[in-house]
């Protein structure tokens, strides 16, 4: 009896694991693995999955987590901090200063009619003055949910959408600095012009020396660290959080000092693995904590019994959405933009993502906002986030990009750095496995063939602490085996071979050195293995050649020998030139086996027939423009999955030739689109994945880090 009472007398289990720190991490790491995939699933943002976890989890569930647990707290500051990083570092520089008027332009309406709308509707609720600028900026920002969508579309370069993304700088900057200044304010109880003055001249300092600061300070701290990723990275994250304790000093929130130093180190950054690193850290881990901590905030059955707080909610939403509406429609009025041009503005600036709920939680934290304030924000987010990039699918099918901002596609596969001036390749083999490499050097002999060019065999011997160390000899041994076998391999396929051995601590870095020292103008690689914990952290070989060489670099998946290959199909995502590279390589194939090449595009299932003809015409243009010797086959497929369709037309041919498409937060480092990535795992012919240098690769990343987590940011 003594034992059964003694049992009886335990705590129950839910609250034995939510005191123990280490079973609560564990819970948060399925949580964030499993959740963001099952909504997606269902086609909902994977943030609103997080977001929906912390309320299961949290008070209002079954309550394994605390709002107040110091160690959600702590992980939770630091994915506040890095969102609004992130949002900094990713802002699109480039894009900004081709159209710095008219996004300044844009940004101006789309900035101040939402702030006068929120700012309208806070005072009319009866908050304060500081309560009710706080909640028009709010509304001020705007997250680039549908990037990907107008990636996939292939409309980046229209004028009017370069203009949305570019308008991101002024909104985001905004509305941190004026969150910055109202939280100040609030602390204080004050609003005095002459310490709203002080206040002001601080910030302006404070944000001049972070941004021109670490600006100085990143590029020469990477100029002099030469390839020490991991010294770059330590960096980064300490300038985070220098800049953070900075913004603390001066009595502003820590997420301006973020923001700021994202902006300053931006270029000094620029894009690569680096990045990559930093990004993908948070976005797999500390910015899906943020998301479920705002989750346990919320009190559902308080919420869901409260009337008024549901008639704020709707009204905050119908505000939000008319007010972008109305921006949208005076920026028609000054730039005479079209009709789909205006609606697409309008579709992107609608969600509310990282900078409202960052700006929102700091706000309540700091007492300006009610939980019904902090509720209806969030219920905002998910309707916004949902809303957006639907419209955006539906809208931006017709953009065409504009003219200017389409270069003329290159004659010829080497790009401006190659040597060759007369068309021959040289093409740079990297040998390591025996079972691959017949194929391998088929492939490049085939080109090279074509091109009157050559292959560089290479072989990458690991470095040892000794040169004479045996582990170093054996590598060496071994490697000139390969080329041996290599080089006889070329000479049988009537093909002049220089092979190279080189020594190097890493294979990725060894290979994209030589290439550039060889004067490579393609290089020709088998798939690269993506398992185990450092394939997953920092990427593979493959990677790191993508990410550092100076040409094209051809993956390849062959099942069988190239001289087979008599169909070629080449699915094209974007209608734009610079990714017509992969038609030029199919093309050099197709020349030595006198095969055929068919050029695929796949639009939505609901563009009109006149719409579908016009991608067929321009496709056609685009293509004509290469001067290929044979034209070739132009379909158009409308259907409702990209990846499907590609893989039905698939079943005829015999290769497959897909470009990168960068994805800076991908796991693993090799960025490619969902498409290609649904592809190559379905796709049982061979396949070849073109990869340009990555100077000519552009993209935010801030729109897809809740990708990555969550579908969303």
């Amino acid at each position: 009896m003594e034992l059964i009472s003694q049992v009886l007398a335990l705590e129950p289990t839910s609250q034995v694991l939510s005191k123990e720190p280490i079973v609560s991490f564990a819970i948060l790491l399925v949580v964030i693995l499993v959740i963001p995939i099952m909504f997606e699933r269902l086609r909902l943002p994977g943030l609103v999955g997080l977001v929906f976890s912390g309320l299961v989890l949290g008070p209002s569930g079954w309550h394994l987590f605390q709002s107040n647990s110091p160690m959600i707290n702590l992980l939770s500051d630091i994915g506040l901090i890095y969102l609004l990083f992130v949002a900094g570092l990713e802002v699109d520089l480039e894009k900004f200063r081709k159209r710095k008027s008219r996004a300044f332009g844009f940004a101006s309406l789309t900035f101040s009619v939402p702030l006068l709308m929120g700012t309208l509707v806070g005072l009319i609720l009866g908050y304060s003055w500081t309560t009710a600028i706080l909640i028009g900026s709010l509304f001020a920002s705007y997250t680039l949910l549908a990037y990907p969508i107008i990636t996939r579309l292939g409309v980046v370069n229209n004028e009017a959408v370069t203009v949305t993304i570019g308008a991101t700088i002024f909104t985001d900057i905004g509305a941190i600095l004026i969150l910055g200044v109202c939280v100040a304010v609030g602390r204080n109880q004050v609003f005095s012009l002459a310490q709203l003055l002080t206040l002001s001249g601080w910030l302006t300092i404070y944000s001049v020396a972070v941004v021109a600061g670490f600006d100085w300070a990143g590029k020469e701290f990477f100029r002099r660290s030469g390839d020490d990723e991991g010294n770059k990275f330590l960096f980064v994250l300490l300038s985070v959080f220098l800049a953070a304790v900075g913004a603390q000093l001066i009595e502003v929130d820590k997420i301006v000092g973020a923001f700021l130093v994202g902006l300053a180190v931006n270029e000094a950054v620029g894009e690569g693995p680096v990045k990559e690193k930093v990004v993908f850290i948070g976005s797999v881990l500390f910015i899906p904590i943020f998301f479920v901590d705002l989750g346990l905030l919320i009190d559902l059955p308080t919420y869901l019994n409260n009337l008024n707080a549901i008639k704020l909610t709707l009204l905050i939403i119908v505000c939000l959405i008319a007010s972008k509406l109305i921006a949208a429609l005076l920026t028609k009025l000054v730039y005479r933009y079209n009709w789909q041009e205006i609606l697409t503005m309008w579709s992107l600036s609608i969600p509310q993502v990282g900078t409202t709920l960052a700006a929102t939680l700091v706000g309540h934290r700091a007492g300006l906002l009610s939980s019904e304030i902090l509720h209806s924000i969030i219920i905002l987010m998910v309707v916004t986030s949902t809303l957006g990039p639907f419209i955006t699918s539906r809208i931006a099918v017709g953009l065409t990009s504009s003219p200017a901002a389409v270069d003329p596609p290159p004659t010829n596969l080497p790009d401006g750095d190659a040597p060759e001036t007369d068309g021959a390749l040289n093409i740079v083999v990297p040998v390591y496995n025996p079972q691959t490499q017949q194929y391998l050097i088929e492939m490049a002999a085939l080109l090279a063939r074509q091109s009157k060019g050559k292959i560089v065999p290479l072989a990458i011997a690991n470095a040892a602490a000794h040169m004479d160390a045996p582990q170093l000899e054996a590598t060496l041994e071994r490697s000139e085996r390969l080329l041996t076998k290599a080089t006889a391999q070329s000479r049988v396929l009537g093909v002049a071979a220089e092979p190279v051995l080189r020594i190097d601590d890493a294979f990725a870095q060894g290979i994209s050195r030589a290439a550039r020292e060889q004067k490579a103008s393609l290089i020709v690689m088998g798939w690269g293995k993506r398992t185990g914990l450092r394939a997953l952290l920092f990427g593979n070989v493959v990677d790191g050649v993508l990410w550092a060489a100076h040409c094209p670099v051809a993956v390849t998946r062959l099942v069988e020998s190239p001289k087979k290959i008599q169909r070629i199909l080449v699915p094209i995502e974007n209608l734009t030139a610079p990714i017509l590279q992969p038609v030029q390589f199919a093309q050099m194939l197709a020349q030595a086996n006198q095969s055929h090449i068919t050029v695929l595009n796949v639009c939505d299932r609901r563009t009109s027939s006149s719409k579908i003809a016009w991608r067929r015409s321009h496709l056609s243009l685009l293509v004509s423009k290469l001067a290929l010797p044979n034209t070739p086959e132009i379909q158009i497929i409308a259907h409702e999955n990209v990846a499907q369709a590609i893989l039905q037309a698939a079943r005829l041919y015999d290769l497959v030739v897909l470009p990168f498409i960068r994805n800076r937060t991908s796991p693993g480092g090799l960025a490619i689109s969902d498409v290609t990535t649904e592809l190559a795992r379905q796709l049982t012919c061979s396949i070849v994945m073109l990869g340009e240098p990555q100077r000519t690769q552009t993209n935010i990343v801030i729109c897809n880090t809740a990708n990555n987590i969550t579908s969303a940011v």
